[in-house]
């Protein structure tokens, strides 16, 4: 049994060994790197990420080092934080549509 595998859980992990950026970060572990989130969820929320990133001097957010996402076993510690990325999402004006 796989690390954070659980019978009939197949969708909590997907890895592309086909795409051209595979992989994106430096791993050591590419059986187990977990293309799911390949557009971190967790960006959002800026410095409580809770990842291994760094602001570079133009502000932007640096999440190369970060493989937080990639993991297979973090596929929990990221859904259950999705209360918090939609509290930081901005609410869409439905009367301008």
């Amino acid at each position: 049994m796989n690390v954070g595998h659980r019978e009939g859980e197949h969708y909590r992990y997907f890895c592309n060994w086909e795409c051209e950026y595979f992989p994106c970060h430096q791993t050591d572990g590419r059986d187990n790197f977990n293309c799911l989130f390949c557009y971190c969820p967790l960006y959002v929320l800026g410095e409580h990420c809770g990842g291994n990133f760094a602001f570079l001097p133009n502000g932007y957010k640096d999440c190369s080092y970060c493989v937080f996402p990639h993991l297979r076993e973090n596929y929990s510690e990221i859904t259950k934080r999705y209360r918090e990325i939609l509290a930081v999402m901005p609410v869409q004006d439905l009367e301008n549509e």
